[in-house]
């Protein structure tokens, strides 16, 4: 389990680089003006390195007694990784 969480851990603190550039891209959306859309997009991106840390400590509080909810919850970020590449391939 603890080489399990060190391995997706290290994932997700590396893709943390790429996460940076898209935030600051991300405020391009508001060149078409100001709306809630725009907003709720930026603040999204935003969250992501929140729940990273947040999923990464819940993780490592709850991998002696609840493993299964442990991984769970370790996974929490890769909804952000998935609807990236799930937007990325939708408009290719």
């Amino acid at each position: 389990m603890k080489l399990y969480l060190i391995i997706s851990q290290i994932l997700f603190a590396l893709s943390l680089i790429p996460w940076f550039i898209i935030w600051g891209l991300s405020f391009m959306s508001f060149d078409s003006g100001v709306n809630l859309a725009n907003g709720s997009f930026v603040i999204a991106i935003t969250l992501y390195p929140v729940a990273v840390i947040t999923c990464s400590i819940l993780a490592w509080v709850f991998r002696v007694k609840r493993k299964k909810f442990s991984t769970i919850i370790n996974l929490l970020p890769m909804l952000w990784i998935v609807a990236f590449i799930g937007f990325m391939g939708l408009n290719n």
